[in-house]
């Protein structure tokens, strides 16, 4: 092996002080000429998909051990979505995605580290690790700690969608109290990533489709042993990446963002990875826009519901193949790059031999959902930059739909007009000032979907907004409109009662008022005060960029 990075720390008369902390930790002489393997990760005991992760870096570790290097784990912040919604706490998911960038990054630059473990489980974690990793560039490899079981009653399964929903229901009269906390007690069984191709499992599938994770990855639940297995492998890979100098950037092509959007429309992944999977190219140094979403979605078949698009847990997906059934379903119509590089040969290596076992679960190429993928973007005087939708979950009634424009300047106002009853058939929610700017954090709206939705509207109310949306959401959940209105889009211009046009297979979001109209209001509005004036979420305001550029932070002037 060649002079190792963390020679800097180890090797040499002025290095004797690094040595003797090192000692510190436990070292032994003969470790310092060995590579030195961080493991990062993001245990916590606030997070369910996230307090068993000390179990996996274990494994990782060892597996570093068999392969002859030394694992040294450290951790990173994660924020539970599910705990952070409907309150302040939302404000913070989004931003933390750079944090845990940036703060992978001075430890590993700080440390010295030869090679990188990433595990993480959670919405941002994943991506902001996956960031981390195009912007160090050091050899690198994923595993996640998977997702969550179904909770069953009756022999269906519940997940995290079936509470937030039960609580539209409740306030709607359809469910009793009693009903209510017999829910809250096994919708959400133990650790792992919530149950559902949300965000968590939509970027832990996409990771392998991307070619930086083992097969399994995505689908396998956190609480088999296969999980830990699959770490101790993962450990041991990433001693051979290094030995090949095999890095990120070397996966992280075109290519590979090609890959994964078309895994992303197969799927129905959650509307989140359009706002990631952006992010992560632009450290991988390319753009990847709305207009790509569109082109791949035209051509990639939609082959799962998953929840909350259909009954379907992320357990069933695992049990039926896998991400690798479902790839090998696109591969029979040339839909993916099987020679595109992954840490484990070619993508087309995970493609070999795999088999769709449940095609009710993963369907045959032949007999699709849908015959677009799962996302599409719209544009329209409403959102001249795109906005993006994930029409896998929305009812066939809605995807065409003209109606009112009720409007509200907050998630909050929103959500209470919503619980009062003051929705009705037919409205279009307008929910803004809620960007990445205006949140600031661009929250999700899982709170007003799912209350919709219990009180049985997702099918007959759209929502539209510049924040985003839960992948647990469901229904004409419209987000990511961008220009924000905190930015003077036209959003901000909305008036109550006009009338807003969806035509999602059209790919248009239009509201019919003239360009006059909308260039007077315009002229009369005024720019809101900033809603976080100190504090990491004050700078966050300042330079966070548009969701549809993936929300990306600006350089400082």
């Amino acid at each position: 092996m060649a002079k190792m990075k963390s020679d800097t720390v180890k090797k040499g008369l002025p290095r004797a002080p690094h040595r003797s902390l090192f000692k510190a930790l436990g070292f032994i002489d003969e470790e310092f000429d060995k590579p030195l393997i961080g493991i990062v990760h993001s245990e916590s005991e606030i997070v369910p998909g996230h307090i068993h992760l000390g179990n996996i870096a274990k494994a990782a570790a060892d597996g570093v051990r068999m392969a002859g290097g030394v694992p040294a784990r450290f951790p990173v912040i994660g924020v539970c979505d599910g705990i952070a919604m409907g309150h302040e706490g939302m404000c913070y998911s989004l931003p933390t995605r750079e944090l845990i960038a940036d703060s992978i990054e001075c430890m590993v630059r700080a440390h010295q580290f030869d090679a990188l473990v990433f595990i993480p489980n959670c919405d941002k974690v994943t991506p902001g690790m996956l960031m981390a990793a195009a912007r160090l560039n050091l050899p690198a490899i994923f595993v996640s700690g998977g997702p969550m079981l179904a909770g069953r009653r009756d022999g269906k399964p519940l997940t995290l969608t079936t509470m937030f929903e039960a609580v539209g229901a409740a306030a709607a009269g359809r469910m009793s109290e009693a009903e209510l906390r017999e829910l809250e007690d096994i919708a959400c069984p133990g650790c792992g990533s919530c149950s559902g191709m949300f965000t968590a499992n939509s970027m832990n599938c996409v990771t392998e489709a991307l070619g930086l994770a083992l097969p399994g990855n995505g689908t396998c639940p956190a609480v088999m042993a296969e999980r830990v297995r699959l770490a101790k492998k993962t450990g041991v890979r990433v001693v051979d990446l290094l030995k090949a100098d095999t890095r990120p950037l070397a996966i992280l092509t075109e290519r590979a963002f090609m890959n994964a959007l078309a895994l992303d429309m197969a799927l129905g992944c959650s509307t989140n990875t359009a706002l990631h999977l952006p992010a992560i190219a632009h450290e991988a140094g390319f753009n990847l826009d709305f207009k790509l979403l569109n082109k791949v979605s035209a051509a990639t078949p939609n082959l799962c519901h998953l929840s909350p698009a259909g009954p379907s847990a992320v357990e069933d997906l695992h049990a039926a193949g896998g991400i690798p059934a479902v790839l090998s379903e696109l591969a029979k119509k040339d839909l993916l790059d099987l020679d595109a590089p992954t840490v484990y040969g070619k993508l087309g290596d995970a493609v070999r031999g795999a088999v769709n076992r449940n095609t009710e679960v993963i369907r045959p190429i032949e007999n699709p959902f849908m015959e677009t993928g799962g996302l599409a973007a719209l544009w329209g005087n409403l959102a001249p930059d795109g906005c993006v939708v994930k029409q896998s979950a929305v009812a066939p009634s809605m995807l065409r739909h003209e109606g009112p424009a009720r409007v509200f300047d907050g998630e909050d106002a929103a959500f209470d007009a919503i619980m009062g009853g003051r929705i009705a058939s037919g409205d279009v929610v307008v929910i803004r000032y809620e960007g990445p700017r205006g949140g600031p954090g661009m929250k999700e709206m899982l709170g007003p979907t799912s209350a919709l939705a219990g009180m049985g509207l997702d099918d007959k109310v759209a929502l539209l907004t510049d924040g985003r949306f839960s992948g647990a959401s469901r229904g004409a959940a419209i987000g990511h409109i961008s220009p924000e209105a905190a930015g003077g889009g036209p959003i901000a211009f909305l008036r109550e009662g006009d009338t807003v046009s969806i035509d999602i297979p059209a790919r248009s979001l239009d509201v019919l008022v003239s360009g006059e109209e909308l260039a007077k209001r315009k002229a009369e509005w005024t720019v809101p005060p900033p809603k976080a004036v100190s504090g990491y979420m004050a700078r966050y305001a300042r330079l966070a960029g548009a969701a549809s550029g993936g929300a990306v932070l600006s350089d400082p002037a």
